[in-house]
């Protein structure tokens, strides 16, 4: 009863034991893919259902946005009819994903030794939040990576308090290096015919993903600070006032200064020793600053926004995420797609020859356990 689809991933079963963000984001990108994903709820079922508002027709918008494609059971782990069916999808499956606190399968037979002892193929994902070790009882919510990792002291105005990112950043991180991980160990199960143990944790993928900081310490002995809208290394690189509002002006290299001055006009400025290279504007930005914010507050920021961009350099209004939503579908990007009758964003992966599929809607809790209970009895 493994659901047949035509995306690259096709006929891959995926046993998905995880639940809130980092796991099922992971495991819907695979189904939209094409593999077969049976979500394991307990009969509870997922938290995220109960996270809202906003709701679509009562139900949570944070669920529907990363459960698509997949088939929903309910078991209940201490019920031994129903642990017999969760070991028997896990002995199916060719991938399983987890994210009980680590050790919490142990007790269920469900941990990587056991499953893997029967199903020596199957690729097993482990998310927590700060590994197996020391960290392994630490609760792993994301705005607690966001506050340990240093994420949150790069957040905010220099003289304000530290902020959180909009979005659970390091949940979706997380989920991003989960999938690139079963992806490794299948190819290398294709080579040798084994799975293998793969494990994520939030910290290691916010360490990861904080790239030029982290690096900027791990590498350079410097810790950065928040710095609001401004970037450490560039200039101009950040939200700057027009006449009515502020536009994000870009120059990342010394040509896009060079166009930024032209349309300004103010074509002698990259001339000037203070502003001729990335360096030099970076150290003077504070006398930088007035020069493009005088001739800026001359023209609407649409206008600039237009002139701009049509002379190559980098440019953006600051939309509220229905703007972000609505260029897309303007630059034809397709950013919405329908499922049964309800709206996500589309996989954003492009394939010239096995695209993305949306054939199944955010399912209801257990709402195919009957056929797959019967399926593992088979």
């Amino acid at each position: 009863m493994v659901h047949h689809s035509s995306g690259p991933l096709a006929g891959l079963l995926v046993a998905d034991f995880s639940r809130i963000l980092a796991g099922p984001y992971a495991t819907m990108l695979l189904a939209d893919l094409g593999a077969d994903v049976v979500k394991v709820e307990s009969p509870g079922g997922d938290d995220t259902r109960t996270w809202m508002p906003p709701t679509r027709e009562g139900v949570s918008t944070y669920y529907l946005g990363i459960n698509r494609n997949k088939r929903s059971v309910a078991l209940d782990l201490k019920d031994p009819d129903d642990l017999a069916a969760a070991r028997e999808l896990a002995r199916r499956a060719d991938v399983m994903i987890e994210n009980f606190r680590p050790g919490g399968l142990a007790r269920f037979g469900l941990d990587y030794d056991t499953v893997a002892a029967g199903n020596e193929r199957i690729v097993y994902a482990s998310i927590s939040g700060f590994g197996t070790g020391a960290g392994a009882d630490y609760p792993g919510y994301d705005l607690m990576v966001q506050a340990i990792s240093g994420l949150m002291s790069l957040t905010g105005d220099p003289d304000g308090p530290p902020y959180r990112a909009g979005i659970s950043v390091f949940d979706v991180m997380a989920g991003l290096h989960a999938s690139i991980g079963i992806l490794a160990a299948l190819h290398r199960r294709g080579a040798g015919g084994r799975g293998q143990h793969v494990e994520v944790n939030l910290l290691s993928s916010a360490l990861s993903g904080l790239v030029n900081h982290s690096s900027g310490y791990v590498a350079g002995g410097t810790v950065p600070f928040r710095m609001g809208n401004a970037h450490p290394s560039l200039f101009p690189y950040e939200p700057l006032p027009t006449a009515d509002g502020e536009l994000i002006v870009i120059a990342g290299n010394d040509g896009q200064f060079r166009k930024l001055c032209q349309v300004l006009g103010l074509p002698d400025l990259p001339d000037d020793p203070r502003f001729g290279r990335n360096q030099d504007r970076t150290a003077n930005r504070e006398q930088l600053r007035p020069l493009l914010v005088e001739r800026l507050g001359k023209r609407t920021k649409d206008e600039w926004f237009r002139d701009l961009l049509a002379a190559g350099v980098p440019c953006a209004p600051i939309n509220t995420i229905d703007g972000g939503v609505a260029l897309a579908a303007e630059l034809g990007l397709d950013p919405v797609v329908t499922v049964g009758d309800v709206p996500g964003v589309r996989n954003p992966i492009t394939f010239s020859d096995t695209p993305a599929r949306y054939e199944l809607p955010p399912p209801g809790l257990d709402e195919h356990g009957e056929e797959i209970r019967a399926w593992l009895r088979s």
